[in-house]
């Protein structure tokens, strides 16, 4: 049985980040030019990582989800995936990319044990993805999406939805989602991290998206899910055609949710939102065995009552979470280290 937190949240899904290092510098994430990278010798080993989430699959944790940075960028990414299939207490293990590297990987991901891949895909154009993200390999992200289809990995598209640069695209991303066979979740602009350009007016709250797509696709229903903790709210179009919304911004899913994050130099944040994470890494090289590292997961979110979403959205003068200067000065701080 979960461990339950104060607000009588499981433990139930665990974020792994395994790198810090992203090929891509997207405006919500990372939209600097210069960052302060996690020291090499301080990431965890595979080995690590995998006796790590096994103390919280003991806790109640089903869901692993691969993140980074951008995961595909740790050599030898598959070996991991076998390690953590071994333990069968995990019923889903997925993985979050960026989509550049994903076409020469995926079939060998697949045939590792992972489950399911999510892809970031903010724009079908090419231009707007190098003046977005400064990449100019576009259409390499649209190559890794069929390719993981094909090795038959199911596949979802993340797009995070800000104001005057991608929302004139709410249909044609739902109409391609819907032509290669995933579901698309479309994301509120979220104040976290890097986002220091972020702004409330760049918000597209999730009853605009609705709106939008309705007076195109007509009628739109809720999915009814009444045992998900998963973080977007589902709907369905007449055809059959389902999408998600991940309304962060607008309406805090904070009661519901049963994530925390793991960064890959093994420090664990039990909020998105959190000031401050629980170094695991000192006490797995210190030599603590695996009953101790699990009674240390167990008593710290047995006393967690993290809000971070509720509470931005309650803050009268909502602005940017963290200034550049903050972030220079703990990199844990920045989303893809800490796996968004």
């Amino acid at each position: 049985m979960s461990v339950l937190d104060r607000l009588g949240r499981p433990l139930g899904s665990l974020r792994l980040s395994v790198t810090d290092r992203c090929n891509m510098r997207c405006r919500y994430c990372m939209p600097e030019d210069d960052y302060v990278w996690l020291p090499r010798a301080s990431l965890l080993t595979f080995e690590e990582m995998a006796r790590l989430t096994g103390g919280f699959t003991g806790l109640g944790v089903r869901k692993v989800r691969l993140t980074g940075g951008e995961p595909l960028l740790r050599h030898d990414l598959p070996t991991l995936v076998e390690l953590l299939r071994r333990d069968r207490r995990i019923e889903d293990l997925a993985i979050t990319t960026n989509g550049l590297l994903l076409a020469r990987q995926a079939a060998e991901l697949r045939a590792a044990g992972l489950d399911r891949v999510t892809v970031s895909l903010d724009t079908l154009r090419a231009e707007r993805a190098l003046e977005f993200a400064r990449t100019a390999r576009h259409g390499d992200i649209l190559a890794g999406i069929e390719t993981a289809r094909d090795a038959g990995l199911p596949v979802k598209l993340n797009t995070v939805v800000i104001r005057g640069f991608n929302d004139d695209e709410l249909v044609p991303l739902l109409e391609h989602a819907r032509a290669v066979g995933a579901e698309l979740r479309y994301i509120e602009y979220m104040d976290v991290g890097g986002a220091t350009r972020w702004s409330m007016e760049d918000v597209v709250p999730q009853r605009e998206i609705l709106e939008r797509l309705a007076a195109r696709f007509g009628p739109i229903e809720p999915v009814f899910e009444p045992e998900s903790r998963a973080p977007a709210e589902r709907f369905r179009l007449s055809d059959g055609t389902t999408f998600g919304v991940i309304a962060s911004t607008t309406r805090p899913f904070c009661r519901d949710c049963d994530r925390s994050r793991l960064t890959a130099d093994g420090t664990w944040y039990l909020c998105l939102y959190a000031e401050a994470g629980v170094d695991l890494r000192a006490p797995l090289r210190a030599g603590a065995d695996d009953a101790a590292l699990a009674e240390l997961v167990r008593a710290t979110w047995s006393e967690r009552a993290d809000r971070g979403a509720e509470q931005r959205a309650a803050a009268p003068e909502r602005g940017v979470l963290h200034q550049i200067g903050a972030l220079r000065a703990d990199p844990r701080r920045e989303m893809h280290t800490r796996g968004g």
